[in-house]
Parts: structure tokens; sequence; C-alpha cells
């Protein structure tokens, strides 16, 4: 039994394999104690994120070059072997495959990075995560208005990026157009609501509205886009119950709800002193009665 056991762990092969067993677990052990010390000793959530990304990634270097190192003269054998296999594990494992080179696509050609808002897969929400395979993004919209968290993680492959289109919603350009309507009553002065609207918009938007131009100058630079007007723009419509103001203003990627919410109550307030000169409208039903039946039998007095 000795014998056996010591010509067992004589044998080259089974000597390499526990080395690469022991070198690996070590190659483990190394990643998680930095992961873990990254985690509790660094402070920006960005920062302590990719770190993490990169020393897993490089973990996984590591283990692929012991490997290679210390099987290096049995790979000239197993390359024949592997050529037959490598036609039918790529078919199996062709959405793994499609996958990864979504990841590779993903970290190279700027699709999208951790923290940008974007729509893949019919999914919507915020990227808080990349894996090899897989996009982790924190959900909104659904059932919940005004682009707020749902609670669901989803999970969509990364080869999405190759059989849908991609929307960014932060990018290179963290902002959104975005508009409210108003509806004014006929017989109101319509330029001083005109006036009040657009004095409210430059209030509320006017410093989302400079950020923007400028992230969009140094945005159309790389792109062929035309001069956009990124300052707050009023229109006015009448149509047959009211005049209809459209107020378009550019705001932040996370705060359309907050700007809106800004922006009607400012409106409200100055429309309340205005002393009725200016007056919200609002679809109104008038329910009338039906007229009185009368049935007359034959025969019978009428």
């Amino acid at each position: 039994m000795q014998q056996t056991l010591q010509s067992w762990l004589s044998n080259d092969l089974v000597a390499k394999v526990l080395t690469a067993a022991f070198a690996l677990v070590a190659v483990y052990i190394v990643v998680h104690v930095a992961r873990s010390w990254i985690t509790r000793y660094v402070g920006e959530a960005d920062t302590r994120y990719r770190l993490r990304k990169f020393i897993a990634f490089g973990g996984y270097v590591v283990a692929v070059l012991i490997l290679s190192i210390i099987f290096s003269d049995r790979l000239g054998g197993l390359t024949v072997a592997m050529g037959v296999a490598g036609a039918g594990v790529a078919f199996a494992l062709q959405e793994v495959i499609t996958s990864f080179a979504g990841w590779f696509a993903i970290s190279f050609a700027g699709f999208y990075a951790p923290g940008d808002r974007v729509q893949v897969g019919g999914i919507k929400g915020d990227v808080i995560d990349i894996s090899f395979l897989r996009t982790t993004v924190m959900e909104i919209g659904e059932w919940v208005k005004g682009d707020l968290y749902t609670g669901r993680i989803v999970r969509v492959a990364n080869s999405f990026v190759f059989k849908s289109p991609v929307y960014n919603y932060s990018g290179n350009f963290p902002f959104l157009w975005d508009e409210i309507t108003v509806p004014v009553k006929y017989g109101s002065d319509h330029r001083l609501a005109r006036k009040i609207l657009t004095s409210v918009a430059n209030e509320v938007a006017g410093q989302y509205s400079r950020d923007a131009a400028a992230t969009w100058e140094r945005f159309s630079r790389q792109f062929m886009l035309e001069n956009a007007t990124t300052a707050p723009l009023v229109s006015l419509i009448a149509n047959d119950n009211w005049m209809e103001f459209t107020v378009q203003y550019v705001t932040d990627f996370k705060k359309r709800r907050i700007t809106r919410d800004a922006l009607f109550t400012r409106i409200l307030d100055e429309v309340e002193r205005t002393d009725n000169q200016v007056s919200l409208a609002s679809a109104t039903y008038e329910l009338v009665g039906a007229p009185p039946i009368n049935v007359h039998l034959d025969g019978q007095p009428r």
C-alpha cells in the first residue's frame, strides 16, 4: 500500500496536478483577501467596483499563466484533441461565446459602463455590474412611474448587444430633453402666460441648460451633430378647448421627475399671483338629464 502510494506520488502528471491545485488555491486566497480589503477600506463606490473587477480579472490571468507554465510540456500533445473538440464545444456553447464577445465589445467599444442608465434587451435601468457573460441592471419603470427603481435586479445576457439596440441615457451626454404641457383658458393673457412659463423654466432648468450646452459642445466634436438648442423653449398651439403651451427643457438623466415637480409647483405659484389674468384650463363635462318620455297605448285616451 505504501509502495503504491509512493509510486503514485512520484508520477510526474500527479505531481503537476497537485502543484497546480495548490497554486490555484493560493491565487484564490490572495484574490479573496485583496477584494475584502478593498471593500473595507476603499470608500468611493466607483473606485471600489473597478478595483475589485481588476483584481478578479488579474486572478484569472495569473491562474491561466500558472497552468500554462506547469503543463507546458503537455500542451503540444493536446493541440489535436482540442482542435477536434473545439467545433463541438463552440456549437454547444455558442450563446456563452457570444455573451463573452458581448462583454469584450461592452468593455472596449464603449456601449455602456457601470453607473449608466440603459435600455438593453427590453430592460430599462441602471447598470450595477458587468461580468463576462451578463450585465446586471437595477430596473426602473414598469409599474413605477417617473423613472424610479422597482426593486428588481435583472441580469441580461451580454449577447443582446449584437441582437437589439442599446439605448444609453447617460454615456457621453448625461442629459435628456423633456417637456410638459400647460393648458390655459381662452381669455387669459397669453403673453403673460408665456412670460411666466419662460421665467420658471429658466429658473428651474437653467443650470442644466448651461451644463448641457458645454457638454454638447465637447460631444459634437466626436460625432457629426448639429448645434442643438439646450435653452428652455416655450411654444403655443390653440386647440378646440384651450391654449396649450409646451415647455421643452433639458434636465439631468436621473432628475426628470424632480424637475417636473419643481416646474409645476413654481407655475402654479406664479399663476395664483396673476389675479386671474392667467387661468389654467381643464376638461369639464356636463351631465344633462334625459327628457321625459310619454308612452301612449292604443285605445287609451291621449
